[in-house]
């Protein structure tokens, strides 16, 4: 065993009660775990994943902007945010009707969870009455729900849980050190001000962040730490491959290469090994090569349809004949989620924009 891998194993931590770390993550361990040779790293991750989950089994979600546009926000990669040109039109929230029937289109093709995202910065009194009414619908459908909508203020993720929400997310989208050369109108301990709101109201937490902004390994590393030290750990961690819209700030950065975001999803299944770790926006541009080795390296669910928010997404049907091609099978995050709340110490530890830049899904 080489000193790259035991450092890796000796510093991290392994669960000792559902999603809980019993000593935090270092970032010189996670480091660690990125430099580890590509197919020692994807094997310690097929350990963790196939510990917990069904290797052979994947999520589908459905992502619906319900309102796009006018962000007052000022995140550098989303094409909703009012301080881009990018021709995108400022819209009113979706009528009812409209949702529910998107709603019923993804049932039908196949998806057991819903997500909904709204570009606000934060969501006012008469915009959670709608939403509500959204997430009680949806809910009676058979669908699990999710939104996204911005930062919460105290009683906010009450009445959401009140309605039937499953998820709430809010991603961090990068690390703290990272953070202020991507989002300058609010601060990293906002985003982590609503997610603590969130869990205190006993919602699911739903956070993740996007790869591929000009930030470094290490900066990346420093992303999945905060995450991994969150206590408990998110449910769902979506990773994001930088969608570049034309009119941003970020269009035209450089591409980040495919084999790192592999390891970055690898790494999240090491780290946080009872999450769901979600293949979110980016997936458009990737070969279906690259979406297998992301399967490989623990990704168990995926958003599925014709579009992520504003921009495209794999059509349904390209997609369902790739996890056919793959031996892959649908199923509920229930079907997938581990036999029993307490978690074994897995094998390795010996070892979308919505135009709220938390969106689930960045594009």
């Amino acid at each position: 065993m080489n000193s790259i891998q035991t450092s890796a194993q000796t510093a991290g931590a392994a669960p000792d009660t559902a999603r809980s770390n019993t000593q935090p993550w270092t970032v010189n361990a996670v480091v660690a775990l990125f430099e580890l040779p590509f197919n020692d790293l994807m094997f310690r991750a097929q350990q963790v994943h196939r510990e917990h989950f069904d290797a052979n089994a994947v999520q589908l979600s459905t992502l619906m902007s319900i309102k796009t546009g006018g962000c007052e926000e000022d995140c550098k990669y989303c094409s909703q945010s009012s301080h881009s040109d990018t021709g995108l039109k400022a819209e009113k929230l979706a009528p009812l009707q409209e949702v529910l029937e998107a709603a019923q289109a993804a049932k039908a093709n196949g998806a057991t969870r819903f997500c909904m995202g709204a570009a606000w910065r934060s969501p006012k009194p008469r915009h959670l009455e709608a939403v509500g009414e959204m997430v009680r619908q949806v809910k009676a459908m058979g669908l699990e729900t999710c939104l996204t909508a911005g930062m919460l203020a105290d009683g906010q993720a009450e009445q959401l849980r009140d309605a039937g929400l499953d998820y709430y997310n809010h991603n961090l989208d990068t690390s703290p050190e990272f953070y202020g050369q991507v989002i300058s109108t609010h601060t990293f301990q906002d985003r982590l001000d609503t997610i603590e709101r969130v869990r205190g109201a006993g919602l699911k937490v739903c956070s993740g962040g996007i790869v591929g902004m000009g930030e470094s390994r290490r900066q990346r590393a420093g992303l999945v730490v905060q995450l991994a030290n969150l206590n408990p750990y998110p449910d769902s961690v979506p990773i994001n491959n930088l969608v570049q819209v034309e009119g941003t700030p970020l269009a035209g950065a450089e591409a980040l290469d495919p084999f790192e975001f592999v390891r970055t999803v690898a790494v999240a299944r090491i780290t946080m090994p009872l999450a769901m770790v979600r293949l979110s926006a980016g997936r458009e541009a990737m070969p279906e090569s690259m979406q297998a080795l992301c399967f490989l390296a623990g990704a168990n669910s995926m958003f599925y349809g014709d579009k992520l928010l504003t921009t495209s997404n794999p059509q349904a049907e390209s997609d369902r004949q790739l996890l056919a091609r793959l031996g892959i099978r649908s199923s509920t995050e229930a079907e997938l989620a581990p036999e029993s709340e307490s978690a074994s110490e897995p094998a390795l530890v010996s070892a979308g924009c919505g135009g709220s830049c938390s969106c689930a899904c960045q594009g």
